[in-house]
């Protein structure tokens, strides 16, 4: 009986080309599903309703080597004191003058994040309100923090990480590197009150987009009716798209937590040049074309030179000595060249054709209005 063979053949040129295009395939899919510029949708909105909270208190920092205060330029600081030494039973007389050297007091600022319950540590911040000089090795002493509405939702204290350094000599001089008169105590105030929050309240959910943009709402508004599989989200307007959601809790977290991992390809804005007069920054959006249109650019130097020379008269002659200005003025005007944006012209290409003539900051923001105003630039230009 003759043996089997149990080895495969070889495989063929035209097998080897199927599998090396389905794996290139295999390997390009991930890419191809996602778009370019998608993102997902917790990072292009937020939610209505869940925000943070700022918080403000007022409090007195101890300790300090000398920094704090000085008495006679600063009379809060003196009260404040007076006032929590008589809270503790310690009355002071008011012919005795307090030298508060060692305190500094500072107002205090926290931000409350959503959902913050009572127990839960937050990072303060504060800053000097009086002359002192630095808060380097305080320790900010019990302090209220209150909302806009008057009430306390926190309560701060604890040692002071001061980042600055302020050194001062017998002379008068100093040198100061940051700023020493502002400290920060990481978890420093412990929540006292939870904000109502109306989260669970609606039946809707409503994601407010960052940017508005209507085709960034309507594209949110598809890809959530396509995951879900049911007309459930509406868009409100340009920035508000509204999803319908369990009324459950928990439901609600597990809903809104998938929706925001969406991939969402946002809409692409409208051209805009940005000017930062002070600073003289321009930014030049994408989608900024310009008309058909011709630029010319050239500077005119004026040169005024003052001199003075003496005129001395003839002898024997009734003239005085005297010094007569000589002024001497020269016009200086450079090649001014001509460059022509035809229509259509895109980013690159403006930014080409002004950098062919040599135009400076303030010049490039000239020739951009002058474009504007002439109606070949299609962008809107904000100045800063």
């Amino acid at each position: 009986m003759d043996s089997l063979n149990m080895t495969s053949p070889a495989p063929t040129r035209t097998c080897l080309k199927s599998l090396f295009a389905l794996a290139l395939l295999l390997f390009t899919l991930p890419f191809l599903a996602t778009p370019v510029h998608a993102e997902r949708l917790k990072d292009l909105a937020s939610i209505a309703g869940v925000r943070d909270n700022p918080l403000l208190g007022y409090g007195l920092v101890v300790g300090l080597d000398g920094t704090g205060d000085q008495t006679g330029s600063v009379s809060f600081t003196e009260q404040s004191l007076r006032s929590m030494l008589i809270q503790y039973g310690v009355t002071v007389p008011p012919t005795v003058k307090l030298q508060p050297k060692n305190v500094a007091a500072v107002s205090i600022h926290a931000v409350l994040p959503a959902f913050a319950k009572p127990g839960q540590k937050i990072d303060i911040t504060a800053s000097s309100l009086g002359n002192s000089k630095s808060l380097r090795g305080g320790t900010l002493l019990m302090s209220p923090l209150r909302g806009a509405n008057g009430e306390v939702y926190a309560i701060a204290q604890g040692n002071l990480a001061v980042g600055g350094l302020g050194i001062a000599g017998a002379d008068g001089s100093s040198i100061a590197i940051n700023v020493p008169s502002v400290g920060r105590i990481p978890g420093g105030a412990t929540v006292e009150r939870a904000v109502p929050n109306p989260f669970a309240d609606t039946k809707r959910v409503v994601f407010n987009l960052h940017d508005p943009d209507f085709t960034t709402a309507r594209r949110a508004v598809d890809a959530i009716n396509d995951a879900l599989g049911t007309p459930e989200a509406e868009a409100l307007d340009a920035v508000s798209v509204a999803v319908n959601a369990p009324m459950e809790v928990s439901k609600r977290v597990a809903f809104v937590g998938y929706l925001e991992e969406l991939i969402i390809d946002p809409g692409e804005g409208a051209g805009k040049i940005i000017v930062n007069s002070r600073t003289g920054t321009i930014v030049i959006g994408n989608h900024v074309t310009v008309g058909p249109a011709a630029v010319t650019h050239g500077s005119l130097t004026v040169t005024i030179r003052e001199d003075t020379q003496i005129s001395q008269p003839e002898p024997f002659t009734d003239g005085v000595t005297a010094a007569v200005p000589d002024t001497a003025i020269e016009v200086t005007e450079e090649d001014s060249r001509m460059f022509e944006l035809p229509r259509g012209t895109t980013l690159s290409e403006i930014v080409q054709a002004i950098n062919s003539v040599g135009a400076a900051p303030g010049d490039l923001v000239a020739i951009l209005e002058a474009l504007k105003q002439a109606g070949a630039l299609r962008a809107q230009l904000i100045i800063i």
